[in-house]
């Protein structure tokens, strides 16, 4: 058997790995957190918008890819033009602009900064 320190997201573990033959079944441990010192402290995970009720008559731009949010540049009320930036989305350690479809009003801002989205997630509603 040999141990192996594992970290994910921030979180360090502890693994028992056995070795075992062609012919043996694979053998599993469950896996424990271990206290480990780091040299810093992991970033406190941003907390989720709150939810937003959206009319059904605007434009709903979604999020293109999973990434974080690093920019908001439009509130609610904000008047937009097409091609105005509302948002910038990190992804893939690139920075990219989502920009306004539409000529509009923002009806709705359904991220904030640093919150983490996946594809198609709401980002923001323009009426």
């Amino acid at each position: 058997m040999r141990k192996f320190n594992i970290t994910v997201n921030g979180k360090t573990y502890e693994v028992v790995v056995e070795e075992t033959g062609a012919s043996s079944s694979p053998a599993t441990a469950p896996a424990a957190p271990v206290q480990t010192k780091s040299a810093e402290p992991a970033p406190a995970a941003p907390s989720a918008p709150a939810p937003v009720s959206v009319p059904a008559d605007g434009t709903t731009i979604s999020a293109p890819m999973p990434g974080t949010i690093l920019k908001v540049n439009v509130e609610k009320g904000a008047a937009v033009k097409k091609g105005d930036v509302l948002l910038v989305l990190e992804a893939m350690k690139m920075e990219n602009d989502i920009q306004s479809p539409v000529d509009g009003t923002v009806v709705a801002v359904q991220t904030s900064k640093g919150a983490s989205v996946e594809t198609g997630a709401p980002l923001v509603t323009i009426g």
